[in-house]
Formats: C-alpha cells, sequence, structure tokens
C-alpha cells in the first residue's frame, strides 16, 4: 500500500514527500521550508556513515571534502555559477556578516542600505559602524513598492564614500523584487567615487524561489540559505564571491578549511576560492540533506518552470485576499514571487489572526515593519489550501 490516491494529481503525489504537509496548511516557507523524507533518511545515514568508518579517519576525511565539492557544485548549478565562487556557510546572515566584515573599511566609509533589510544585517552594520566610523544610511525603497523606481532611488542615495550598497533582491516584509541586475550595475558605475561601490544582497528569500543566474546578475556578493524555499535543513547556506570581488574581501572567520598549510602544517596562504571564507568543522550530514532536497525540486520540474508556478498561486491568493472588504494587500498589484502581505483594516490585531489561523491549522507569522501579516506560496501549495485560508480569514475579520 502506497497511501497515494489512485486518482491524485502530480502535485499532490509530490507533496507526499514532505511529511510536513500533512494535516496543516503550510505558509511559511518565508521563514522556513518542509523538509523533504529524502533529506532526513540522507541525512540519518550520512550521520550513520560517519560512525561506522570514523567519525574521524581518513576515510572519513575524505568522504567530507567530497561532500562539501559535491554540495558547492549542486549549489553552482542552481544558481547559474561555478562552484569556486561558493562558501558553504551555516545561513544567509552569516553570509552577510562575512562579506561585511571582510572589506577593510576605513573612517568616512559609507554602507547604504534599503529601508526593508532583515535585522541582524542592520545590527551588523551598525556594528561596523561603531567600530571603524562608518557611516550607515538608509533609502526609502519600501516606498517604490507600488510605485516609484528602485533602481533611481538607490543611484540618488549613492555618496563619493559610499563603498557598499546592501539590500534585498526579495523583500521579506513586502515581497518586492528589486532588479538587482540594474542596480547593480548603477552602482558600478557611479562615477563621484573613487573606489567601486560593491553590491551585497540578501537572498534569504530568493533562493529557491526565483530564477536565477548569478554570473549574469553581476552582484558583488549574494548570501543566501538552504532551509527556506530550498526545503533543506537549517544550518546549511552559502556565499557567492564574484571573482572580481574575491580579492577585496579579507577572510575575517579563520579556520583550517580556509587556508593552505606547508609541509609543516603551518599556514602560508589562503584556499584560493570561496573555500577561503570557509572556517572548520561542520555539520556535514547536512549537506547531502540539501542536495537530496535541491534534487526533489527539479524532479518536478526548471526553475523558471517553479517560479512561474509560484507566481501563479501567489496572484490566486492576492486576488483572494484583495476581495476581502477588511483586508488590504500591500501591492496593489499581483506579487512577482511567492510572498503575500497584508493589513486588517477593521482594527484586529495580526498577532491575534495568526494565532487565530494556527489553531485552525493554518501556519502564517506577522511582521512589525510594516505591521503587516505574511503568507508564502510554493510551487507544490494547493489552490484549495489558498482557498480555505481565504475563507478563513474572511471568517476572523467578519467575526464581531
Amino acid at each position: 500500500m502506497t497511501g497515494i490516491s489512485p486518482t491524485a494529481t502530480p502535485r499532490e503525489i509530490h507533496r507526499q514527500q514532505f511529511p510536513a504537509l500533512a494535516h496543516k496548511a503550510y505558509f511559511n516557507f518565508g521563514g522556513q521550508g518542509t523538509l523533504p523524507l529524502a533529506s532526513l533518511n540522507a541525512i540519518q545515514q550520512a550521520y550513520e556513515y560517519l560512525q561506522r568508518y570514523g567519525p574521524f579517519s581518513g576515510k572519513v576525511n575524505d568522504w567530507v571534502t567530497e561532500e562539501s565539492h559535491k554540495t558547492r557544485s549542486a549549489i553552482a548549478s542552481e544558481l547559474g555559477t561555478s562552484a569556486d565562487t561558493i562558501t558553504l556557510t551555516e545561513n544567509v546572515t552569516v553570509g552577510c556578516n562575512i562579506a561585511m566584515w571582510g572589506i577593510d573599511w576605513q573612517p568616512g566609509d559609507h554602507i547604504l542600505m534599503s529601508d526593508c533589510e532583515h535585522q541582524s544585517i542592520i545590527a551588523t552594520a551598525q556594528e561596523i559602524s561603531r567600530r571603524y566610523q562608518v557611516e550607515v544610511s538608509t533609502c526609502p525603497i519600501m516606498a517604490t513598492l507600488n510605485q516609484g523606481d528602485p533602481t533611481k532611488t538607490i543611484e540618488q542615495y549613492l555618496r563619493p564614500q559610499t563603498r557598499l550598497v546592501v539590500l534585498s533582491d526579495l523583500l521579506w516584509n513586502t515581497g518586492q523584487v528589486l532588479p538587482v541586475k540594474d542596480i547593480t550595475h548603477v552602482c558600478h558605475n557611479y562615477d563621484q567615487s573613487s573606489q567601486l561601490v560593491r553590491v551585497l544582497v540578501d537572498a534569504a528569500q530568493s533562493v529557491g524561489s526565483l530564477p536565477l543566474n548569478l554570473t549574469e546578475l553581476g552582484a558583488d556578493f549574494y548570501a543566501f540559505t538552504g532551509h527556506k524555499w530550498w526545503c533543506g535543513p537549517a544550518g546549511v547556506g552559502g556565499l557567492y564571491v564574484s571573482p572580481d570581488a574575491l580579492g577585496s574581501l579579507n577572510p575575517t572567520f579563520i579556520g583550517w578549511r580556509g587556508i593552505i598549510l606547508d609541509k609543516a602544517g603551518k599556514p602560508v596562504d589562503w584556499q584560493p576560492d570561496g573555500q577561503r571564507f570557509e572556517v572548520a568543522t561542520s555539520a556535514y550530514p547536512l549537506y547531502g540533506g540539501l542536495r537530496s532536497a535541491i534534487a526533489i525540486h527539479q524532479q518536478w520540474g526548471t526553475a523558471e518552470e517553479r517560479y512561474h508556478q509560484i507566481c501563479q498561486l501567489s496572484e490566486y491568493l492576492w486576488q483572494g485576499l484583495s476581495k476581502l472588504e477588511a483586508v488590504s494587500c500591500l501591492a496593489t498589484l499581483p506579487p512577482k514571487a511567492g510572498l503575500v502581505s497584508f493589513v486588517l483594516t477593521n482594527g484586529k490585531r495580526h498577532n491575534t489572526l495568526v494565532e487565530f489561523l494556527e489553531q485552525q491549522g493554518f501556519l502564517l507569522r506577522t511582521l512589525r515593519d510594516p505591521d503587516c501579516v505574511r503568507a508564502c506560496v510554493h510551487y507544490f501549495t494547493q489552490p484549495d489550501e489558498i482557498d480555505r485560508l481565504i475563507e478563513a480569514i474572511d471568517g476572523f475579520s467578519s467575526d464581531n
């Protein structure tokens, strides 16, 4: 017995690979994805392998090297780049920290951020400012959600002292997709600065949801995680550093994985590629879990096909929410990705709504800036889940 109905649709069959999708409607992919069973099995088998042949031995060391290489290659293949540009990290925040702390900051330098960045990145910029007397400012990208040009906005806020622009290509709060390629072109060609303006992208929401080619995108640094839209295990992420930017970035977190040793075992140089920013021992069995998750998505279709499905489903959700009297979506046009943020207009509290929905089996979240509720749909979200969610929100907002 497989437990699969003879009339099940391809999406329903595909969803059965994700145990967390059973008995609830999941709309929190922007927080953490639903780990597939194949990933769980791969992680367990890897831990068993370590104990059988190690956990510390020559055979295991060779296995670690091979696992790391295969994981960089799998990531690079999905992101349109080469494996040597990929640094394996634990999450997107670590990747952003590697890029932000690796710049040789001088007093008076300037960091420009969008006003939609995650608090962890804001805190990093604030600490860099405190230690090195670097100026940090923000530009009003949130105001461009429904009108305005984010590229021109960023260009207007560049200064001769600007060394780094930090932004997300898919904003975690409003769901807006920024034209990173155009923004990077403006920054790299800003002629009022004596040095190149680098671009760091926080890609927490884009990897696994948007089709990407980092070689064509042009950003200098691109930090991402595997546990959100890729639905991999928590604890594996990465950082892309463009070949042109590699020499401008100094390692801050330093360990044996990032250095070259001489015959006496002494460090003599950095690794020649993205490995130089890797540190030391990691939870290597998680690597196979991420690769398994990526492979399952590829079984469904290409990144472009998955993205098309995400946009269809998010538009369906957006349209349904827009019809509710007591709901207003932040975006006045259909979203260009899987994030749909909305507010209640009847005075009811957003956290009360989310708590109510969780009791009904719908998992969403609130955000603080702007004060709203966020729902995330993936390519395998069911239309009937969306229908039931809209009905539940309508019932809550209409209940006196």
